[in-house]
């Protein structure tokens, strides 16, 4: 897996001899001798993952860390720490401020390269979920919400699975204050639970002595309810195969035992504000399309998605005599709600109107907003009289019954005008809304508040 990864070491034979590592696994790899000069350089060419010596001169690695994760900018690179300090409270301390990872020198180099490849996978799956984003706020959609440090883990939900009694008790004590854990000693429970659980975290000891806890790890990585789930397992320090194949097939983190409950902690909160960024990619890129395709004000479709749609449905139309009918609606005399009431008065007629397409068409119509006070029903699979049965309907729903508005009287009386064909078999979507928009002209001419049909041309 072609990746850049950034190494930072004031010692220069330390560096030479991880370029060399790396360089042979095929990685392209940078280099800094300070924990400044690693700063400049992610701040002009970010890397995509960050080898970071502790002990450095002026600034250690773990200010360096602190500072990349909590800008928003770089906070989604993974950071691992690689050092000579071997204490726990070491290991919490770069944990703490952020580092996906905190290895020991010497580094077994097998766990070291799927280490970083398995942290390299999910920067650049996160990466398409970042410049999604990005475009959406360019558009204005989306703002500056912080890092990853930011990201909050209050009321996160903890699936254990461990056999050993003790290492149960030990998990459930140190996460419980803030969380939901829940502790189980069969892969068979664990999977029932995760299919209902929604869980943010799943922990997994790999010495269950009844089961394969990397089988169990396999299958939670294929199951819909977990896939985006943190995996973390526990493991021995002589397990490094089974480290390398839990990596490979998807596993976030590990810990080694026996549990150090301060590391467990900053482990777990690491992973859990990591899943909790993914989903807020996530949720941000799914809105961003949404938003690409609704009208913000009613709603409704916007007329890119609807022009798009009809064209789908009448080339289908041509090529199979399935036909597809076209209602244009026009607010009478909208223009006087706004001068007499103000624009607000008129956004809550637009929304009220809205409302009262979506509840009188079927679910297989397609509603949008056209522009200004003028809408679009599109009815696949529709002949001219359901169409104009339909559109007599609900021209009828809107002139007998006021709208609801902030006005002294708190009602408005308003009507609309409709214009309705269906597909013809030479057709476009251009020829179908220019014989609509005439059908909707003619209906204002002899008065408004009416539903005038044009036949389709054959």
């Amino acid at each position: 897996m072609p990746a850049r990864v950034l190494v930072v070491d004031d010692i220069l034979p330390n560096v030479k001899v991880l370029e060399a590592k790396l360089s042979a696994e095929y990685f392209d790899v940078m280099t800094a001798m300070s924990g400044r000069e690693a700063l400049d350089l992610m701040a002009e060419d970010p890397p995509d993952i960050v080898l970071l010596d502790v002990m450095m001169p002026e600034m250690d690695g773990v200010e360096v860390c602190r500072i990349v994760k909590g800008d928003p900018k770089l906070s989604h690179i993974p950071i691992v720490m690689v050092t000579a300090l071997s204490e726990p409270s070491d290991r919490v301390r770069g944990l703490e401020a952020g580092a996906d990872d905190f290895l020991t020198k010497p580094v077994n180099d097998v766990a070291l390269f799927a280490r970083v490849r398995s942290l390299v996978r999910l920067k650049m799956m996160m990466d398409e979920f970042r410049l999604r984003e990005q475009t959406s706020s360019e558009f204005g959609v989306f703002g500056d919400e912080g890092g990853v440090l930011q990201l909050e883990t209050d009321g996160a939900k903890i699936l254990v699975v461990d056999d050993s009694a003790a290492d149960g008790r030990v998990i459930q004590s140190t996460l419980e204050a803030g969380h939901n854990v829940t502790v189980v000693s069969e892969p068979d429970r664990a999977l029932e639970a995760a299919r209902a659980g929604d869980f943010d975290l799943i922990i997994v000891s790999l010495l269950l002595r009844e089961s394969d806890g990397l089988r169990l790890c396999s299958s939670l990585r294929t199951m819909e309810e977990t896939r985006q789930s943190s995996l973390l397992v526990l493991i021995e320090d002589t397990q490094v195969d089974h480290l390398v194949k839990a990596l490979d097939i998807g596993v976030n983190d590990y810990l080694m035992k026996p549990i150090d409950r301060n590391e467990l902690m900053a482990r777990s909160l690491t992973q859990i504000r990591r899943k909790r960024y993914q989903d807020k990619l996530r949720d941000n890129y799914q809105m961003s399309m949404a938003m690409a395709v609704t009208d913000v004000l009613t709603g409704l479709h916007n007329r890119r998605y609807m022009e798009s749609h009809l064209g789908n449905l009448v080339r289908r139309a041509v090529e199979g005599a399935r036909p597809v009918a076209l209602v244009i609606l026009d607010i009478d005399h909208f223009k006087l709600v706004n001068d007499a009431h103000g624009h607000d008065v008129g956004d809550e007629v637009l929304k009220q109107f809205s409302e009262r397409i979506q509840q009188n068409v079927r679910g297989i119509d397609l509603a949008a907003r056209y522009g200004g006070e003028e809408f679009i029903i599109v009815m696949p699979d529709t002949d001219l009289a359901v169409a104009q049965s339909v559109a007599e309907r609900l021209r009828q729903f809107i002139a007998d019954l006021p709208f609801t508005v902030s006005t002294e009287e708190g009602k408005l009386d308003i009507s609309a005008s409709f214009g309705v064909t269906a597909s013809g078999t030479t057709d476009t979507p251009e020829t179908m809304i220019k014989r609509a928009d005439e059908a909707l002209y003619q209906a204002k001419h002899e008065g408004r508040n009416r539903v005038v049909v044009h036949d389709p041309v054959d």
